[in-house]
């Protein structure tokens, strides 16, 4: 009989002395069907069952398991926890619709543009550092000119903030002689990034689409090659910088980094530009002594 019934022999009589126990039917331990009170006393399932039943009858209709979680935790004075709560609306249907979740920033997602001068598309992302003597990491938020790979702006700090970002690129704009447009103009200047909280924040948003009338595309997730020229920068930073340093306070790693920047701007042979350092080659540019590349980004 126990073969047809496929029940083991060594847990016939275990079953027969705990019946009434339920067990989850995908395995796992034991559903033991009952929660205690602060006091200890056993409160069965289907009592708590009634007790939820009767707090959406009231202004408790409008909670959400995780909230009748509280109820029945301070009304009722149940140890119970909200994954059990769950588990019960459910088997009685009571659970509240889940949210649409909204973007509170709309993403514009990157394409492919041809890029012909500078100030036409900017690349932006932040990267780590590793402070030995603080055990603490700090961060690096550089923008990057696709058209002649000058970091044209770069923020280091313990914290980063989009105001700290947004302030960067102010100075960098400035320092490019970017205007913001008039009201008929068409942004000139892009800034391309990925889906760090900084960007998508409504600070961000608002600094680009209303402060300096800038348009700000984003990536798509895993699509790092959208932002190929910055992310070769800070692989190039990792290899020839921060790798053949050890930052011993924060105060060293900012002028170890601020000095290799100034280097790759000023002095570093780039092969993509026809040996020639990104600020030379923006010179060259301005003076109409090179032919502009074509680039599609």
């Amino acid at each position: 009989m126990l073969d047809i019934a496929s029940v083991k022999r060594n847990t016939y009589y275990y079953r027969l002395s705990h019946s009434s126990v339920k067990r989850v039917s995908t395995g796992g331990r034991p559903i033991p069907g009952y929660s205690r009170t602060k006091k200890g006393k056993k409160v069965k399932d289907a009592k708590i069952k009634e007790y939820l039943l009767v707090l959406i009858e009231g202004e408790e209709a409008v909670y959400g398991y995780r909230k009748l979680t509280k109820s029945l935790q301070k009304v009722y004075q149940l140890n119970i926890n909200k994954k059990k709560v769950y588990r019960l609306c459910k088997e009685l249907d009571i659970l509240m619709p889940q949210r649409e979740k909204k973007q509170k920033y709309p993403r514009k997602l990157a394409r492919n543009r041809e890029v012909t001068a500078p100030n036409q598309l900017w690349q932006l992302d932040i990267k780590y550092g590793y402070v030995l003597s603080s055990r603490r990491y700090f961060f690096l938020a550089s923008a990057i000119d696709v058209f002649d790979r000058t970091i044209v702006g770069h923020y280091r700090g313990t914290v980063c903030e989009a105001k700290h970002i947004t302030k960067m690129l102010q100075k960098a704009m400035m320092k490019r002689n970017i205007h913001i447009p008039d009201e008929n103009d068409t942004p000139k200047l892009i800034i391309r990034t990925d889906n760090g909280p900084q960007f998508c924040s409504n600070h961000f948003r608002a600094f680009c689409a209303e402060q300096m009338k800038i348009e700000h595309e984003r990536i798509l997730p895993k699509s790092p090659n959208l932002n190929a020229y910055i992310e070769s920068f800070h692989s190039v930073l990792e290899r020839e910088c921060y790798q053949r340093n050890e930052f011993i306070t924060f105060e060293h790693a900012y002028i170890v980094v601020d000095d290799y920047i100034t280097f790759y701007n000023e002095e570093r042979y780039h092969g993509s530009l026809r040996d020639a350092s990104p600020h030379e080659y923006y010179e060259k540019w301005q003076n109409n002594q090179v032919e502009p590349l074509k680039l599609t980004m």
